[in-house]
């Protein structure tokens, strides 16, 4: 009888507490869009990913073309050349795959590019949060499009507009 009562008053206690946590969510696509320099920078990675993307064809084009230059010519070709032509493709395409890693990689350059213009708005972004968070005594913030599913949200516990307030930016249509 003791232990019954006992595990009653921790689910009583236990449901007390969860009554008592706050939540909140935002939507950073929201919030991001009402940014300038977000906006800025991302036009600017797009434009040179956009650059960076007609070099790496470019690149793959003329391997295509030595390529298909080898086979027209692959009949009248000596061993000795055939094998000096197959060698030549092979490393214009390995220096194209490594341009491209360079390019668009794991850490490559326009990765760097994005932490350099973008993790600043980032930072400001998630001061914002965590001070209206505090300010509104709030457990947690979701981002509504992040890894974590919402799957209802109901637009009373939205903070997007006070975050973009906050930023010093004013909430609404985006441009």
């Amino acid at each position: 009888m003791k232990k019954i009562v006992i595990i009653a008053l921790l689910l009583v206690l236990t449901s007390l507490g969860s009554y008592a946590q706050r939540f909140a969510y935002v939507d950073s696509d929201y919030i991001l869009k009402h940014i300038p320099e977000y906006n800025s920078a991302q036009k600017q990675l797009d434009a040179l990913s956009e650059q960076w993307q007609k070099e790496v064809d470019i690149k793959f084009a003329n391997i295509e073309d030595m390529f298909k230059a080898y086979q027209a010519d692959q009949v009248l070709l000596t061993a000795e050349m055939r094998k000096k032509r197959e060698e030549e493709i092979i490393q214009k395409e390995q220096e194209a795959k490594e341009y491209q890693r360079i390019k668009f990689g794991f850490e490559g350059e326009l990765f760097q590019v994005r932490s350099k213009l973008i993790k600043p708005i980032q930072d400001r972004v998630s001061k914002a949060i965590q001070a209206i968070a505090d300010a509104q005594q709030l457990d947690m913030i979701f981002d509504k499009n992040s890894e974590i599913t919402l799957l209802y949200a109901n637009p009373r516990l939205d903070r997007s507009n006070e975050i973009i307030t906050k930023l010093g930016y004013k909430p609404g249509a985006t441009k």
